[in-house]
């Protein structure tokens, strides 16, 4: 006689099992197994029949007892920055959906670019048994993630590469985007470009700066000391950096911003100025094309990097031998008025 449905009578004690499924249905449980984890080789009817039996005992798939047959969790660990950063948001949704694509969930935490707080979220989420590692190091020494590499935790990093450790990474390409946009102003006259950018620690910052470096030396410009301004992108560090290049006897005409952060303070600091100021900022960010000018960018494409990352972390779990790549992603200049600004003088 077929099963009635138990799950919410406590005189059932525990919840129905894929035997029960199979005898309400009439089937193997091979069949039952095969339905509930989609696999081929079930007629529509048989699977209707068995779908009906799921529905009908509310029977739910038991994940903790497939963890211990195939020694996975379905779960993947994210380690970013900051996801209260316009950047990581839709870097965090692709690397969400394609581990969705792929049946595993997604845990994510911040590091606040703290190096100890970085291995304090990986190692965290590697004694829960995450399958694979995504980071977005803060640090430069990930040595300390060796012994769960070789315990079988696929880990790839982004934005930035590891530290003293050869594994996956996936970039943009910083010191292009930056020579091109610095390279953007020089064509439009300006000789004398300032630079604000993040940590010189931070591997983009270093790569941005050598970016305009390039640029000016390849246009025989000589770059004074006052020109550049590298450290923390809290807007009490970089307003008053910006109003000491932007004054003076010769200031300079045009500014090129290291990442989004510096760029809006930028904004307002030359807002409060009465000649124009040039100015292109290395990553777009929301409502830059509604100023008056609209902000020039050197644009990355977070969701590109997110999934090209994420789907080299499902290669690695699919057991296909790898050898460690760096894959590098373009940039684009966003021409929006800000950047096509002349010289005042």
């Amino acid at each position: 006689m077929p099963h009635n449905r138990r799950t919410s009578d406590p005189r059932y004690g525990n919840r129905p099992t894929m035997k029960d499924v199979a005898a309400q249905a009439g089937v193997g449980l091979k069949t039952v197994s095969r339905v509930v984890n989609g696999e081929p080789g079930v007629t529509p009817e048989t699977e209707r029949r068995v779908r009906a039996a799921i529905e009908a005992l509310d029977f739910r798939r038991n994940d903790s007892a497939r963890v211990l047959r195939k020694g996975r969790t379905a779960t993947v660990g994210l380690v970013l920055e900051d996801l209260a950063d316009p950047f990581y948001g839709p870097l965090n949704r692709a690397v969400e959906e394609v581990a969705r694509a792929h049946g595993a969930l997604l845990i994510n935490g911040s590091s606040a670019e703290d190096p100890d707080r970085e291995r304090e979220l990986a190692l965290a989420l590697c004694a829960r048994r995450v399958d694979g590692l995504i980071v977005i190091p803060a640090g430069n020494d990930h040595r300390y993630l060796e012994p769960e590499m070789r315990a079988g935790v696929a880990t790839v990093f982004v934005d930035r590469p590891a530290g003293r450790i050869d594994a996956d990474v996936v970039l943009s390409d910083n010191f292009g985007g930056a020579r091109g946009g610095v390279a953007h102003l020089i064509a439009g006259g300006h000789r004398r470009i300032g630079f604000i950018g993040d940590h010189p620690r931070i591997h983009t910052a270093t790569e941005r700066l050598r970016g305009y470096h390039a640029a000016m030396g390849e246009a025989g410009l000589p770059v004074a000391g006052s020109w550049v301004s590298l450290g923390s992108t809290d807007p009490g560090r970089v307003a008053p950096a910006a109003r000491a290049m932007l004054a003076g006897p010769e200031p300079v005409t045009a500014v090129f911003a290291g990442n989004n952060r510096v760029t809006v303070t930028v904004v307002r600091v030359l807002a409060s100025l009465r000649r124009p100021v040039a100015l292109v900022g290395f990553d777009d960010f929301e409502l830059a094309d509604l100023l008056r000018p609209g902000v020039t960018v050197v644009a990355q494409d977070p969701a590109a990097l997110g999934r090209v990352a994420t789907d080299r972390l499902f290669q690695r779990l699919a057991g296909s031998v790898l050898t460690p790549t760096r894959t590098e992603l373009p940039t684009r200049l966003v021409p929006r008025g800000s950047g096509e600004l002349p010289p005042a003088n």
